[in-house]
């Protein structure tokens, strides 16, 4: 089954780390580009971060400067490690591609994300 889920969320107070992966499974998913999404209660979806296939990284102003995207292609595996959590990141988080290496380019423009399936995603709730 081609997919891609998403696990390591929790309850963590402000201030503190998660490390979230995204396995994928069923494809190459080596050859191609993997975003971050989130979605918090009564907002829309919003992108996060994406990792090329190369290893090159973009991120959004929600992503920049606190998260970390990275890929383990052996594992085909992404993470995305966030630092100096905010009450304002509790959100499920999502995994997802395009399956292609051309997907960071777009990846948080809004027709993008009212096109995306998002499923198996992993609640990160950031509250004290």
């Amino acid at each position: 089954q081609v997919q891609v889920v998403a696990s390591g969320g929790g309850l963590v107070q402000p201030g503190g780390s998660l490390r979230l992966s995204c396995l994928a499974s069923g494809f190459a998913s080596d050859k191609y580009s993997i975003g971050w999404f989130r979605q918090a209660p009564g907002k829309g979806r919003e992108g996060v971060a994406c990792i090329y296939s190369d290893g090159t990284t973009v991120y959004t102003d929600s992503g920049r400067g606190r998260f970390t995207v990275s890929r383990d292609n052996a594992k085909s595996t992404m993470y995305l490690q966030m630092n100096n959590l905010k009450p304002e990141d509790t959100a499920i988080y999502y995994c997802a591609t395009d399956y292609t290496d051309v997907f960071c380019s777009a990846y948080d423009q809004p027709y993008v994300l009212r096109l995306l399936t998002l499923k198996q995603g992993t609640q990160v709730t950031v509250s004290s």
